[in-house]
């Protein structure tokens, strides 16, 4: 098994998740997904990215160039976010990626106020 394979296999089964349910959420088949994990095929750069994506690793991780699993979280100025953001990190997949889609939904909702509509700035 090549390093790839082991490190996505390690996350997958860190996250809980069965081969056919992590193929399912990245568009590819089961059968690629078993490929990749035992070393017999390597997934091409898209993929790579997709799986480090899901997985909040580094693709330099999932390589064996870094030993890192997590990127760190940028401190931010409100004590309870900073709490919110740290628990995202035991947060299963699912739910790591529809608080990602609401934060970007808020922050695109922000964009569009106009600068006498935001309130307390």
């Amino acid at each position: 098994m090549s390093i790839l394979g082991n490190r996505i296999k390690s996350l997958r089964d860190q996250a809980g998740l069965s081969q056919k349910r992590l193929a399912e959420s990245l568009g590819i088949s089961n059968v690629q997904l078993s490929r990749y994990e035992t070393g017999d095929r390597k997934p091409d750069p898209d993929t790579i990215r997709q799986i480090a994506d899901f997985f909040d690793v580094s693709v330099d991780y999932l390589l064996g160039r870094d030993s890192r699993t997590h990127q760190e979280l940028p401190e931010i100025d409100d004590p309870e976010l900073n709490i919110l953001f740290r628990d995202l990190k035991n947060a299963s997949p699912e739910i790591r990626e529809e608080t990602r889609k609401f934060l970007e939904f808020l922050m695109e909702k922000e964009k569009d106020r106009k600068p006498g509509d935001r309130q307390g700035r």
